[in-house]
């Protein structure tokens, strides 16, 4: 029998081999996770503005198809929520982070570390990141306004392609990039003040998804006129499932059916839910957000607020093409990690790190506000004289 390891319980031996091969492994075994890792980021480096455009062109031009007005408000509802979800914990970690991350910032690698890669390789990418990220909304927005089926047909296809690439390549790797990166801690010295800090971050960002959820559900139980703590607790099962499956398109069923649950029209959740899967991402907005502020925190990086908000509003698009594994979301930022807030490579790796062990947190979040989302179309649906299923979409 064939046993199968999550990517989390991949990620957690990584971090625990990390630490205890630190103390034992000789110089030589040292420099050849370093190689790897050497590598392996640079290939992440070439990967990222064709992951950027591969993903969010298409993504852009599938949402350019629908329903009219009620997948506009779905999606307005989706990136309201995210966005709210990004900036309240910018606010909240700005007043609680100086405290958590005090005496850690000796905790991160330094670039003139004692020992080095054997050898590295450049791969300059083909792109700058904003180029990418520009060309894809321009070119996603015009497919979908122009119906240009032949160049959506073929970006579709660069979509799988990419998608391939992380799901078969990337996503394995990473617990051997996690395992050099704590390798490389451990060995200066530095790794209790990183896990340290990894462990507060679960218990504040497990803390604020409780918040957030309380909130999207106090405005749907305005919305709908319901007691928004049973609407919660009618969610809880999908939370569950999503904390195992983590996979917001693989806890569809079991979204859809507590959304209906919720009193939601049936033909309602049925469009709602699935596109909701995509574009409702205020969990991982959530703990991208809090873990990006902490680690720049802890590196001296800037910080300021008109830096984050940049950082905050085209992270609220760019995640809407992270594809179907786990670990999408953070792949899909990486860029903007880089380009706007100034992470290195190292830094990057602390991001992967602290997201996936995380992940299902955020994805339980996620699924559970869709029922939220799902309530209030539903409500302003039938506001709009619609009735119950009349001229809703199939």
């Amino acid at each position: 029998m064939k046993i199968r390891f999550s990517l989390l319980a991949r990620v957690v031996a990584a971090i625990v081999l990390g630490v205890v091969c630190g103390w034992v492994l000789p110089v030589w075994a040292v420099r050849l996770s370093l190689t790897f890792n050497a590598l392996f980021g640079a290939f992440l480096n070439f990967m990222i503005p064709l992951l950027i455009f591969g993903l969010v062109a298409p993504g852009i031009a599938d949402l350019g198809r629908g329903a009219g007005r009620l997948l506009a408000l779905t999606a307005a509802l989706a990136y309201a929520f995210t966005l709210f979800s990004g900036f309240g914990t910018y606010m909240v970690g700005r007043a609680l982070f100086p405290a958590l991350v005090d005496g850690a910032s000796a905790a991160l690698p330094e670039a003139a570390a004692a020992l080095r890669p054997y050898f590295t390789v450049e791969m300059p990418p083909a792109m700058e990141v904003m180029t990418a990220l520009v060309l894809a909304f321009v070119v996603g927005l015009g497919m979908a306004y122009a119906g240009a089926r032949s160049l959506k047909a073929g970006l579709d296809e660069l979509r799988a392609i990419v998608e391939r690439t992380i799901g078969g390549m990337i996503v394995p790797l990473l617990p051997l990039y996690i395992f050099g990166i704590f390798l490389q801690m451990t060995r200066s010295g530095q790794v209790a003040g990183v896990v340290a800090l990894f462990l507060k971050l679960v218990a504040v960002i497990f803390a604020l998804s409780v918040v957030l959820l309380v909130v999207q559900f106090c405005a749907a139980g305005l919305a709908a006129r319901r007691n928004p703590f049973r609407m919660l607790r009618t969610m809880l099962p999908a939370y569950a499932t999503a904390l195992g499956t983590q996979s917001s398109a693989a806890t569809i069923p079991v979204t859809l059916a507590q959304t209906q649950r919720l009193g939601v029209e049936r033909s309602v959740a049925s469009f709602v839910v699935p596109l909701c899967a995509t574009i409702h991402l205020s969990g991982s907005m959530l703990k991208i957000t809090a873990c990006a502020l902490a680690v720049a925190m802890t590196a001296g990086l800037d910080v300021s607020a008109p830096r984050f908000a940049e950082f905050i509003l085209l992270l609220s698009v760019t995640m809407v093409a992270a594809p179907g594994v786990p670990g999408g979301a953070i792949m899909a930022a990486l860029g903007l990690l880089e380009s706007v807030l100034g992470f290195d490579e190292t830094l990057c790796g602390l991001m992967i790190a602290t997201y996936i062990a995380m992940d299902s947190f955020g994805t339980a979040t996620n699924v559970t506000g869709d029922g939220a989302v799902a309530a209030i179309v539903d409500a302003v649906a039938r506001r709009w004289g619609r009735g119950r299923g009349d001229r809703m979409p199939k």
